[in-house]
């Protein structure tokens, strides 16, 4: 039995390639491990906050001199840190966007990265604090990424694999739908992303 965590970035709702792909690897994983349960986080829908002062300001304010109002701009990143501590997998699809990931799910990633909650600095350098999660990630793109002329404009799998791994989020699975907008492959492309998905 797993704790799967479904994390949603897509505003294109039922008709998200990466909310479908996300969707099939949430379905397999529990196929695979009957009892699981599912937590699911719309980043559209809830709207994490863009950082601004007051949410900064409190990440370096020991918690025992927080204000009330301290408290209150941590409230997402606590929610959210406390999701992924919870979970044994994580799902987390990631529509790209002009190369790269939607606001939504880069707002997110901001709330999670915590120094001394999610990372810390020591004598050797960075250590990532969150561990021994397995990640699948759930990229949807409508052009080609993985190989050929355009991969070198891929920075959606670079980036989320850089930032997961800095936090200690090591075992990670892209596993891609993409050539959506391309005639000859798109009708496919969907078919082919799910027979992929090893677990």
């Amino acid at each position: 039995m797993k704790k799967i965590l479904h994390i949603i970035s897509s505003p294109r709702g039922e008709e998200s390639f990466s909310i479908k792909l996300g969707n099939s690897i949430v379905e397999k994983i529990q196929a695979a491990y009957p009892g699981s349960t599912v937590k699911e986080n719309n980043l559209v829908e809830k709207q994490f906050p863009h950082l601004e002062e007051a949410q900064i300001t409190s990440f370096y304010t020991p918690e025992e001199y927080r204000t009330p109002e301290g408290i209150e701009a941590l409230r997402n990143s606590d929610e959210a840190i406390s999701e992924i501590m919870d979970a044994d997998t994580i799902v987390i699809g990631a529509a790209f966007y002009n190369f790269s990931i939607h606001s939504t799910l880069k707002a997110w990633i901001d709330h999670i990265s915590r120094v001394n909650v999610t990372f810390r600095f020591n004598e050797n350098g960075p250590e990532g604090l969150v561990h021994g999660k397995k990640v699948y990630i759930a990229i949807a793109s409508g052009g080609i990424y993985s190989e050929g002329v355009m991969q070198s404009y891929d920075f959606a799998a670079p980036y989320l694999t850089a930032i997961l791994g800095f936090l200690g989020l090591t075992d990670v699975n892209i596993i891609r739908v993409e050539g959506t907008a391309i005639p000859v492959v798109k009708d496919s492309a969907l078919e082919k992303a799910i027979n992929s998905i090893v677990l």
